[in-house]
């Protein structure tokens, strides 16, 4: 797998995919920094070789050019973490983008404007992507939250580029740190599957069964299994059309020898608030009128044990909604148990948009072995899936 590392950049202009689609305030201001800290390593390398970096991103989902979708609001925050003032193109393409890429000098940052306000972009539109490539003499692709869609920027770009493209520091980590659940994960392996509904997962469980060796399945998701299998769950979430492929899933799980781990118990509420009357039941036994929206206790100490005895950790989907403060304490126990596990020598990785969410809120980054910054592009690989992104540089 060919990285910056295998490349000398001196003298040399980089054109690097990162992912700066950033959360912004109502005052256009960057909320959460993680995507932009995690290109530092990259960007930083090809500097070290005193070349320069030219920056393309989306940001957002524009649909007119919007002022508030702008990449000129990221700059500030850009510049302030990679601790070099970063230079802002108007266009991404055509003359006021080949000026300033012209006149950038070695050790220098250029980042273009919001590569969506084409739609040619999302299109994956190969003249577009021609027009990209002439600002950079290597193509260097460093977004794995969006690997697994063909865009001009995220694929079709690296055919202009045969010989002198490669993965940057992150994309390389994701995929070897995503291999090592995949095909060299240490037994016991545990996959650890939330969310709200059975329909998203469906072809990662399938996928993974022959991986693993315990899946805790827990979330809104979890009422469907519980269902199929005649329980009473009341008002709690189900999907009734996917009954049949949960009842399916469990069968093929005991064909493989996989222990499945549902909740037990949970804590249920009388609606979907905060504010709302809660309680325990047997997550079976659920009252009309009443719907589970956490873990309850028993089950949070049954798949603490689960993990306890785990070499290999997978962790997508919290298995509450833990947004409201009544019905986090699962979803806080299991995170904690996985940084317990990992402390004691487990591998854990954690992905997914509100996995990552949970475990940035429990101050819990740095007790895991890795956090995925690609939802959509993780679950595709956890499915099988071959990435356009990823296929475009190895090719």
């Amino acid at each position: 797998m060919k990285t910056v590392k295998d490349i000398n950049f001196k003298g040399r202009k980089a054109l690097i995919r990162v992912d700066f689609n950033v959360p912004l305030d109502e005052e256009l201001n960057v909320t959460d920094a993680t995507r932009i800290k995690a290109a530092v390593p990259t960007i930083i390398n090809i500097l070290e070789d005193n070349g320069s970096c030219i920056l393309m991103s989306h940001l957002g989902r524009p649909k007119n050019r919007e002022e508030e979708f702008s990449l000129r609001h990221v700059v500030d925050k850009a510049s302030k973490i990679l601790g070099v003032n970063v230079k802002f193109a108007e266009d991404c393409i055509g003359p006021k983008a080949e000026k300033a890429v012209a006149a950038l000098r070695p050790g220098e940052i250029l980042l273009l404007e919001n590569l969506r306000y084409y739609e040619e972009e999302t299109k994956g539109d190969r003249d577009f992507a021609e027009k990209l490539s002439r600002l950079g003499d290597y193509y260097v692709n460093d977004a794995f939250g969006t690997a697994h869609r063909a865009h001009a920027s995220t694929a079709i770009i690296a055919d202009f580029f045969p010989e002198n493209k490669c993965f940057g520091l992150l994309m390389a980590s994701e995929i070897e740190n995503l291999k090592k659940v995949l095909e060299s994960g240490k037994s016991p392996v545990t996959a650890i599957i939330g969310g709200a509904k059975v329909s998203s997962k469906i072809t990662v469980i399938e996928n993974i069964l022959d991986k693993i060796d315990h899946l805790i399945i827990g979330g809104g998701m979890a009422f469907t299994f519980i269902k199929a299998q005649g329980g009473n769950v009341g008002n709690s979430m189900v999907e009734t059309d996917k009954e049949a492929i949960a009842l399916e899933i469990l069968a093929k799980a005991k064909e493989k020898g996989v222990e499945v781990h549902l909740p037990t118990d949970a804590v249920i509420a009388d609606s979907f608030s905060d504010m709302a009357n809660t309680n325990t039941a047997e997550v079976n036994a659920i009252p009309d009128g009443w719907m589970g929206l956490d873990t309850g206790e028993r089950s949070n100490l049954n798949f603490a044990a689960v993990i306890a005895k785990s070499k290999t950790i997978l962790w997508n989907g919290p298995v509450g909604v833990f947004e409201m403060e009544n019905f986090a304490e699962g979803t806080k126990q299991l995170g904690n148990a996985i940084a317990k596990a990992t402390a004691a020598g487990a591998y854990s990785l954690v992905g997914g948009g509100d996995s990552v969410a949970a475990v940035t809120k429990y101050g819990l980054e740095d007790k895991v072995s890795y956090v995925s910054t690609g939802g959509g592009a993780m679950l595709e690989m956890l499915e099988g899936k071959s990435l356009p992104g990823i296929e475009a540089i190895l090719k």
